[in-house]
């Protein structure tokens, strides 16, 4: 137990941090987090559903025909900065110098493709004329500047903070698409798009996780684009946000496991990756919530046939929960023979895809009741998975526990055992790719809300390196929000096609055709 003193202990007790939770956050850079046992990808027919083309207005429809009498939530984790959006533009700045080479010159030698693909397309990017048009404001002689020095001058503008200053912006406020004179931001993408499947009784709920120094540019964008949002989608809004809680940060040490101080004796915490969001989605109150990265969106074109499929998504879950509910109630009464035993079971087995223990069979007709209960009465996630196609970030695996049990689990690459050759083997096996496209069920069959934090996998952290003022450090970052953090719900993975996956990762995304209206 490491000795604190008073400026740490009022510290802990500031953030909402235990001693005891310190320490076992310290223990875990001694002795690790436990790797992820892959058993096999999971694949079309084997841990992921692929909904026939005539099946899925079935599906559709049945969302529809519950819609209005659920309450229904979006959130959007959309916390995080801009700047990787930025990062090659950043590495030009440092290493350019105009007095040596021109730009062409420095693409070749650097093979910086980014860069030739960003100056190539400039004109497509939504920003593109607000930024000139400042620069003619700003520069007496900006048409007699050479062709390197505009390039410059524009990446400046576009970047800081004596200009449009989009690297410390939240990616949410960034603009992401033009429609002639409107640009908009993937922030307002996300209230159009709610419109068409996360809205009820003519109004659509929306919550943004956000850095609390940006709550009033939110709040100034929503406020300038309200009305005219309204008036083209006919709904009403109602958006709230939230943080990331400092009861969630995690601790960061050195290289040799010590914590870390600060000059003004403060202890170094780090936010503890978008697991600590299981905080934030705990906290909210809602029939059905719908998850959707803030980057994760599309021109308004191309909204009606994502809405269907995040609408087939929906369909799905509020028929497995009301079969489920079914069977609770009957459970919860004590009214079932052998004959919906059999039902039961091979509901759980074939359609929530979930094993029940290994001595099931040999159980009394109590205990039988109690299993049967304990494995309905979870929380229930429908998961769209796309088809791999070389993007970084988590799969759909099964994965085997300590007590050799199979699920279905979303994991991340940090999560996988590199030193185990079947275990990368398993990993590169993976057909299907997470797009973050998650529908849950968050209420109990008595319409309770679930206390979300029973479901994680705590043994599903990780500890990542970092550097911070030229020295290395480690941080641990919590069960992720769709991993371990969602570890003990029941889980289906559903094939959705690659048109609802439009992430924007670098800014070049936005010359895509998804970006462009």
């Amino acid at each position: 137990m490491i000795e604190l003193t008073a400026i740490q202990k009022e510290q802990l007790k500031e953030k909402g941090i235990s001693q005891e939770t310190l320490q076992k956050q310290i223990s875990r850079f001694v002795n690790g987090f436990p790797t992820v046992k892959l058993k096999k990808a999971a694949t079309v027919g084997d841990g992921i559903v692929r909904i026939p083309e005539s099946e899925i207005k079935e599906y559709v429809d049945f969302y529809e025909s519950k819609r209005e009498q659920l309450d229904i939530l979006k959130f959007v984790p959309a916390s995080g900065a801009a700047t990787r959006m930025f990062k090659f533009l950043h590495e030009f700045l440092q290493e350019y110098d105009a007095s040596v080479e021109s730009i062409n010159s420095f693409i070749n030698r650097k093979n910086a493709r980014d860069l030739f693909t960003f100056f190539v397309g400039i004109e497509k990017f939504p920003f593109y004329g607000a930024v000139i048009n400042s620069l003619k404001k700003d520069v007496e002689n900006w048409q007699s500047l050479t062709d390197r020095d505009k390039k410059e001058r524009f990446v400046r503008k576009m970047l800081f903070k004596d200009g449009f200053n989009f690297s410390a912006m939240p990616k949410g406020l960034v603009p992401f698409h033009s429609y002639g004179d409107h640009k908009v931001t993937a922030f307002e993408e996300h209230l159009h798009e709610a419109s068409g499947y996360a809205a009820t009784r003519n109004e659509a709920r929306l919550h943004f996780t956000i850095a609390p120094a940006y709550q009033n540019h939110f709040v100034k964008e929503f406020d300038r684009i309200e009305e005219a949002v309204e008036a083209k989608t006919g709904k009403n809004y109602e958006i709230s946000f939230s943080y990331q809680k400092p009861s969630t940060d995690t601790i960061a040490v050195d290289m040799q496991d010590q914590p870390i101080v600060d000059k003004d004796g403060k202890l170094f915490f780090r936010p503890a990756g978008h697991g600590a969001l299981l905080e934030n989605l705990n906290d909210q109150d809602a029939d059905i919530i719908f998850i959707k990265n803030i980057d994760n969106v599309t021109v308004s074109t191309m909204d009606e046939d994502v809405s269907v499929y995040k609408k087939m998504l929906a369909g799905v879950l509020l028929k497995l929960q009301e079969k489920a509910f079914a069977y609770l109630n009957d459970l919860q009464k004590n009214s079932v023979d052998h004959g919906a035993f059999d039902e039961m079971e091979q509901f759980i087995s074939d359609q929530l895809l979930r094993r029940l223990p290994r001595d099931y069979h040999k159980y009394t007709k109590q205990y039988k009741c109690e299993a049967l209960i304990e494995a309905l009465n979870r929380p229930l996630r429908v998961c769209g998975m796309v088809k791999n196609e070389g993007e970084p970030g988590g799969g759909p695996f099964w994965v085997t526990n300590e007590f050799g049990q199979s699920s279905l689990q979303i994991v991340e690459s940090a999560q996988v055992d590199s030193d185990d050759y079947r275990q990368r083997k398993i990993a590169a096996n993976c057909t299907h790719f997470n797009p973050v496209d998650l529908v849950c069920g968050v209420r109990d069959f008595q319409g309770n809300k679930f206390d979300l934090s029973q479901f994680r996998d705590l043994e599903t952290g990780f500890i990542t390196h970092k550097s911070r003022m030229g020295h290395e450090l480690k941080a641990q970052e919590l069960p992720g929000l769709w991993n371990g953090a969602m570890a003990h719900w029941n889980t289906i993975f559903v094939e959705v096609p690659l048109i609802t996956f439009n992430p924007v990762k670098t800014v070049n995304d936005l010359l895509k055709p998804a970006h462009q209206a």
